[in-house]
């Protein structure tokens, strides 16, 4: 049974209950299924090769999470080391559908609609809501977390250039 962190986030000031473990900074990253664009299952051996970034929104028909998104996506482009990876709640269509008419190439969208295994392993299930809340997570090749973020208002943006120092930092080692 996941473990529920009761006030750990907010939406507009409402507290929500987030469930499983709050990872930190030298956690092993934890093993989830999700799935991507084709409906294939991908899992964290999928992922492995390069430094990655998981950028987990709760909507990506939301402002804050469109944004976060474009964001890294324009990062993407500069960092040939690292595989950026965007993960929801929304479903494959939608999340292809919004690629294709944002211009969105250079990171893989995911989408942990099927057993939220990804929120439930990484604490970004919001319980009330059943979506994920913001957060950034970046793993080093050796599937070690090298920075985390848990934005706790949900309706803020993370703080990028915190993440992109440490992304490029483990992408030069």
């Amino acid at each position: 049974m996941a473990t529920e962190r009761l006030d750990v986030i907010s939406l507009n000031g409402n507290p929500l209950t987030l469930i499983g473990p709050e990872l930190k900074i030298g956690d092993i990253a934890p093993e989830f299924e999700v799935v991507g664009k084709d409906m294939g299952v991908v899992g964290l051996p999928n992922t492995e090769g390069k430094v990655r970034v998981f950028s987990v929104i709760p909507s990506i028909d939301t402002p804050v999470c469109d944004t976060m998104t474009r964001r890294f996506n324009e990062e993407a482009a500069e960092l040939s080391e690292v595989q950026i990876y965007a993960i929801s709640m929304d479903l494959p269509f939608g999340q292809s559908r919004w690629c294709a008419a944002a211009g969105v190439e250079n990171l893989v969208m995911l989408s942990d609609h099927r057993s939220a295994s990804f929120g439930t392993n990484y604490g970004t299930l919001i319980k009330e809501l059943r979506l994920q809340t913001r957060a950034i997570f970046v793993l080093d090749k050796a599937d070690k977390i090298r920075h985390v973020e848990y934005v706790r208002e949900i309706s803020e943006h993370p703080d990028y250039e915190a993440a992109l120092e440490v992304i490029r930092v483990v992408a030069a080692e």
